[in-house]
C-alpha cells in the first residue's frame, strides 16, 4: 500500500505579513486619518460659525449706532440757527431782522441736505401725489381742480416727499339761485 502524500501546506513564514493584518492596519490608518480630517473640519466650521457671529453682532451694532446718530449732523448744523433765533428774540427791536437772518439760515442748512421746498403755484393742477387738499372754494380766477392758495409748504428730500405742500384747491362757482317771478 501506498501512502498518500500529505496535503501540501503552505509554510507560513512568521516573518512575511500577514495579508489580513495589513489590510486591517491599512483600515485602521485610513480611519484615523478620516477622523483627523473630520475634526479638522470641524473645528473649521466652528471657527467660522464663531466668525459670523461675531461679524452679525458687529454689524447690529454699527446698524444701532447709526441709526441713533444719523441725524446728527443735520441736528448740529440747526443749532446756529437756534442760536440766532434765540438772539433775535432777545433783542427786541432787531426782530424781523434776525428772523430774516435766520430763516435764510435754515434754508441754507436744508438746501445743503438736499431738502426742497414744494411750492405750487396758484393756478397750477392740483396733484395728489404732492398737495394736500386742505379744502375746496369756488373760483371764477382758477379752474376747478387747480390750486387757489397754497396754505404750507411741502418738502422733498432729493426725490422722496417729506411732506406734502397743503393747498386750497379751486372749484367750480356756485350756481346762482333762480329768481321766481
Amino acid at each position: 500500500m501506498t501512502k498518500d502524500p500529505e496535503p501540501k501546506t503552505e509554510a507560513h513564514d512568521e516573518n512575511a505579513p500577514n495579508v489580513a493584518d495589513s489590510s486591517e492596519a491599512r483600515t485602521l490608518s485610513g480611519l484615523e486619518t478620516l477622523r483627523a480630517e473630520t475634526a479638522e473640519h470641524r473645528e473649521r466650521a466652528m471657527r467660522l460659525a464663531a466668525e459670523m457671529e461675531n461679524v452679525r453682532r458687529r454689524s447690529a451694532r454699527e446698524l444701532e449706532t447709526t441709526r441713533r446718530f444719523a441725524l446728527e449732523r443735520f441736528a448740529s448744523e440747526l443749532l446756529p440757527a437756534i442760536d440766532s433765533l434765540e438772539l433775535a428774540l432777545e433783542a427786541a427791536e432787531s426782530v424781523p431782522e434776525g428772523l430774516a437772518m435766520t430763516l435764510k439760515l435754515l434754508h441754507d442748512i436744508l438746501a445743503r441736505h438736499h431738502i426742497k421746498a414744494v411750492t405750487p403755484p396758484v393756478g397750477d393742477a392740483f396733484n395728489p401725489d404732492l398737495h394736500e387738499a386742505m379744502a375746496t372754494q369756488p373760483s371764477k380766477e382758477v379752474a376747478p381742480d387747480h390750486i387757489l392758495q397754497v396754505v404750507q409748504k411741502g418738502y422733498r428730500l432729493h426725490d422722496r416727499l417729506l411732506r406734502p405742500a397743503r393747498v386750497i384747491v379751486a372749484r367750480a362757482p356756485d350756481a346762482a339761485p333762480a329768481l321766481d317771478a
